[in-house]
């Protein structure tokens, strides 16, 4: 049985690689297992924003904004751009009804801070020339921003390695048991043990399968997200773009908004955003097939239809490639984080959705204040995993 560690962090994703950097920064012993490969999780199959205007106000826009701030120290931490930029965001408008709903959301998160404003139709072309015109309005913020989430990975891989972390892949947990002096034996399919105080449950989508080894229960579902990269073209337009249709239905549920079969069915909505190289990445589809990471003739066209509608440009720009990723959904569609009643040592970072690598880096912060015990200037209580009950041998 493998001893000495601090921390052992399931889940060797961007939550995990970060989780296990800042808390071996803080000279922690800490080893990050996973069943798979490199990336091969969402965190390899997903768009590179850290994305403001889809938050409301509250925590997660709250959160998002110290993520920004963490990203940019870490740039100059590990002397390593990862393919930051800051090209700001659009999202798009097609009817009076969006544009009123839109609105409201616009002055609300300006009460919170965020730098956005709602621009006209002329004002939107001049960002995006090529844009249809029955494009109406848009939102712009100039924060929206991005950063390659394999460069990141890659860095934080790098430096936690400096600082003594390790990495297992190709190794999934089994089992994780209480041992008589309180630490977690947690067992790996090739028979290794390892033995922690501290175990962190980041495995995402599968994060509900780990939690189960321990008698607690976290709800989060797989929603599968497809997307498509273009080849390298020249820049089209100045920012990247979203839809508002899917903000709209989320904001006002029960709102009619218009939408074809194809996108209903595929929860179908707009992200247009300038990758490295000049590529595109174009997305996405959010779909409940449990763990099923396969892309489909049907997600990969209805992507493709929905960009034209927007960008008819596009129609003569090549793709090169298709990808599909799990995306860990919460029934409040906030992360978890925290740990669990009645199981000491056993914490959850989970749950991000599409957040995962805009919110990476704040939640590496937290978590690792919360195992070391540091002072946090938050209150943390509606992203416990407790929050929801019955979490754990009550």
């Amino acid at each position: 049985m493998a001893k000495g560690l601090d921390v052992v962090i399931v889940g060797g994703g961007i939550i995990g690689l970060a989780g296990g950097y800042f808390l071996s920064r803080k000279k922690k012993r800490v080893l990050v297992i996973d069943k798979g490969g490199f990336a091969d999780g969402a965190s390899g199959a997903c768009d590179d924003m850290i994305l403001f205007q889809s938050k409301k106000p509250g925590i997660n826009l709250e959160l998002t904004f110290e993520s920004l701030e963490l990203y940019k120290r870490l740039i100059v931490d590990f002397d390593d751009e990862m393919q930051f930029k800051n090209l700001g965001g659009m999202v798009l408008i097609e009817n009076d009804a969006e544009l009123a709903i839109m609105e409201q959301f616009v002055a609300e998160q300006r009460s919170y801070g965020l730098d956005v404003e709602v621009i006209g139709q002329q004002d939107a072309r001049k960002k995006q020339p090529f844009l249809s015109d029955h494009i109406i309005a848009s939102t712009y913020s100039m924060m929206d921003s991005q950063i390659d989430p394999f460069h990141v990975m890659r860095a934080l891989e790098k430096h936690g390695l400096k600082l003594g972390m390790g990495i297992q892949r190709r190794n999934g947990v089994v089992a994780i048991e209480r041992l008589g002096n309180g630490n977690w034996s947690v067992v790996c399919e090739d028979g290794s043990t390892h033995e922690a105080p501290v175990v962190v449950n980041a495995a995402g989508a599968w994060a509900p399968s780990i939690a189960q080894m321990v008698g607690a229960t976290v709800p989060i579902v797989p929603k599968r997200g497809q997307i498509v990269l273009s080849e390298r073209i020249p820049p089209i337009g100045e920012t990247n773009l979203w839809n508002a249709k899917y903000l709209v239905t989320k904001l006002h549920k029960g709102t009619e908004v218009q939408m074809t079969d194809e996108e209903r069915e595929l929860g179908l909505s707009l992200a247009f955003t300038r990758s490295a190289g000049n590529t595109y990445l174009m997305g996405s589809t959010r779909e409940y097939v449990g763990y099923d990471k396969g892309t489909t003739i049907a997600g990969i066209r209805g992507i493709i239809d929905m960009t034209l509608s927007y960008l008819p440009k596009m129609k003569d720009v090549g793709i090169v490639r298709a990808m599909a990723g799990l995306r860990p959904e919460t029934p409040d569609g906030k992360m978890i984080l925290g740990e669990h009643k009645n199981l000491d040592g056993f914490y959850t970072a989970a749950g991000h959705e599409g957040d995962g690598i805009a919110l990476a880096p704040v939640t590496a912060k937290l978590l690792s204040d919360l195992i070391c015990g540091n002072p946090i200037d938050r209150d943390l209580g509606e992203l416990s995993p407790n929050r929801f009950g019955g979490m754990a041998h009550e």
